[in-house]
């Protein structure tokens, strides 16, 4: 994966995330992708995966993710960057986040997402 290549996907992925897409993670997920946000355990599959985000992102109104920093080799992708939540009740919360992405056959095995969530 070259460097656009690798900030095409990142674009895609959060710009899909932003706009609660589950119908475009469901097409970049793999089968067998373990998947962590913050704190929370370990999911092993795509259908958990798509399940956790459903309930994730009905428990927000809406969120806008900004990509500050893109790393790559020819697998593995991090970013980092900031995260701007509305909740449900129209108050906003911010974090900053880092994810770490592998990639298989154009699909992500290992999603994984630093961020501290406490406060939603």
């Amino acid at each position: 994966m070259n460097n656009i290549q690798a900030k095409q996907f990142i674009d895609a992925l959060y710009t899909a995330v932003d706009n609660k897409d589950l119908n475009f993670l469901e097409g970049v997920l793999a089968d067998n992708v373990k998947f962590r946000i913050g704190n929370y355990p370990l999911i092993d599959n795509k259908a958990a995966v798509l399940d956790a985000n459903r309930q994730f992102f009905s428990s927000i109104h809406s969120m806008s993710h900004r990509i500050d920093k893109i790393s790559h080799t020819s697998n593995t992708l991090w970013c980092n960057g900031s995260v701007d939540y509305v909740r449900l009740d129209g108050s906003e919360h911010s974090a900053n986040f880092a994810t770490q992405l592998t990639i298989e056959q154009q699909k992500i095995v290992d999603y994984l997402v630093y961020a501290d969530l406490s406060e939603l």
